[in-house]
């Protein structure tokens, strides 16, 4: 028994002193050096657009931090459209260009021998990728790591959601929102409670009815779709008023026009109810008129007409933000008066609570499930998505960081900062996939946007009603929509020739028209 005891102590002295040893030993051994050939890695990141010219922005805004702080690892860009090499090679025989397939071109990069690791792309090919199985999901890596998405503004996270049918298969460090941007000192002066968080378009319309008044150059317009003008004369100002709704011009085919409904309808009078009534302003309200003394003076604001206080209230994206502040800070030297100004969100339909229009999501971040490196792909998107890479993202001035903590008001400014967080971004008009697919195919329907225009223009011109207007564009769509099933790329004739009708029809009375609600 002694004799055992006596060994059982031997080797427990053994154990400690190996124990001890093999830390030492680790600390001693040289660590790998990165710089050595056997010890580097290759991250394949791939882009939706970019060139070898435009790499070296790419590299700053994305990989560089993270190039710096993993010594042994290499980046890659590969870029799904190459735009130096594109625009000699996407032409068709009359030297058009034609539209590049995105998604198909991304999906390439995606495949093959040699596939990306990592991919950054906008929110409008999420669905797409996830469906056709094309990314891993992150999920179990981040509740592996506890990483909490509650970190995360959770409007950003619910969209991503949405796309990956209830699971996140990317992340996004920034975001580029929009709110409602209104003129505290103009509510003020006239007496009208200002808006507040969670209208919809509807109550902002007539919020926007009580806020107009006089005439002239002294006129004070209740709304604008946009700062740079937004009159409504433009149909790209009512593409993004009704993006939410998700309504389309054709079929999926683009065999059949779909804009001759009450949807459309409701929508194109509500639009020109605002501008009948001057609710918003015309654009010869934005003409300049010279100084009485003939002396002209600098102000790249003077056409701005929210900026310069014509407009109560204007959809605006966060770097609108920038603007404000320059013209505050040199409203001194420009003789004007400082914008008193906040925000609240972006109106919203009725039928669509919550989506709002002009945010976006552009630099999701996906590990591609054919990944070669899946390791450092997964170190990438937590890197880009981390708390390190949001503190310095959070001094942009054009995107906001998507991390909750690092969302703060510009230094020396007090505003609504939530206003920009609460509303899920809506499709951008024309920009799905699928959309995009069917121009690839038949370049022959960009067409269809010059068809529209004109005819939503020829309402405005006093030359139809909506009504007429909307069964004009069903009846001249559906022509050009058959000759372009036959000739998808070639000259089509014949379509413009009447757009006003031939010599013009007869201007109905604009007084008739009512407007319906939007949502």
């Amino acid at each position: 028994m002694k004799h055992e005891a006596s060994r059982v102590r031997r080797w427990t002295l053994i154990g400690l002193a190996l124990s001890l040893f093999i830390p030492l030993l680790a600390a001693c051994s040289p660590t790998k050096d990165p710089n050595d050939p056997a010890n580097r890695r290759t991250l394949r990141i791939g882009t939706m657009y970019g060139s070898k010219q435009d790499e070296t922005y790419f590299r700053q805004q994305f990989t560089d931090l993270f190039e710096y702080s993993h010594k042994g690892i290499d980046i890659e860009i590969v870029p799904a459209i190459d735009w130096s090499q594109q625009q000699f090679e996407n032409m068709d025989d009359d030297g058009r260009f034609k539209q590049p397939d995105t998604l198909g071109k991304v999906k390439e990069i995606m495949s093959g021998t040699n596939p990306v690791d990592v991919m950054i792309f906008d929110l409008n090919l999420l669905g797409s990728l996830v469906n056709e199985n094309m990314l891993k999901q992150l999920d179990p890596m981040l509740k592996e790591d506890k990483i909490d998405v509650n970190a995360f503004v959770p409007s950003v996270i619910e969209a991503i959601r949405d796309q990956g049918n209830g699971n996140l298969y990317a992340l996004t460090p920034t975001f580029m929102p929009s709110a409602l941007y209104y003129n505290k000192k103009l509510f003020q002066k006239m007496g009208v409670t200002p808006p507040k968080d969670g209208m919809n378009w509807d109550e902002v319309f007539a919020l926007a009815r009580q806020m107009t008044k006089g005439t002239g150059k002294d006129a004070v317009f209740g709304f604008s779709f946009n700062q740079w003008g937004g009159t409504g004369e433009n149909y790209w100002d009512i593409q993004n008023f009704a993006a939410p709704l998700q309504l389309k011009l054709y079929d999926d085919k683009a065999e059949k026009m779909t804009v001759n409904t009450p949807q459309w309808q409701n929508l194109w009078e509500t639009v020109y109810k605002l501008y009948k009534d001057h609710i918003v302003p015309h654009q010869e309200d934005m003409n300049v008129e010279p100084p009485a003394d003939g002396k002209y003076r600098y102000n790249p604001y003077q056409g701005r007409l929210f900026m310069t206080g014509r407009v109560a209230m204007t959809i605006g994206e966060y770097g609108m933000i920038n603007d404000i502040q320059q013209m505050n800070d040199n409203a001194d030297k420009l003789k004007i008066e400082k914008l008193d100004w906040d925000v609240v969100t972006v109106p919203f339909h009725a039928s669509v609570p919550n989506v709002g229009v002009n945010t976006q999501l552009s630099s999701l971040a996906g590990i591609n499930a054919k990944a070669q490196n899946q390791e450092d792909a997964w170190e990438f998107v937590k890197f880009m998505n981390g708390e390190d890479w949001a503190k310095f993202k959070s001094r942009s001035t054009y995107e906001m960081p998507a991390r909750v903590d690092y969302i703060k008001p510009r230094e020396g400014m007090n505003y609504n900062m939530q206003a920009f967080t609460k509303m899920k971004p809506a499709p951008m008009p024309g920009s799905s996939p699928a959309e995009q697919r069917l121009l690839q195919e038949k370049p022959n329907l960009s067409m269809m946007q010059d068809l529209v225009q004109r005819a939503y223009s020829s309402v405005f011109q006093g030359q139809r009603s909506v009504k007429e207007a909307l069964e004009y564009l069903d009846t001249k769509g559906n022509e050009l929509l058959q000759k372009i099933k036959t000739n998808p790329d070639g000259p089509i004739e014949g379509i413009f020739d009447d757009v006003y009708g031939g010599g013009g029809p007869k201007p109905f009375d604009a007084g008739t028209a009512e407007a319906v609600p939007a949502g």
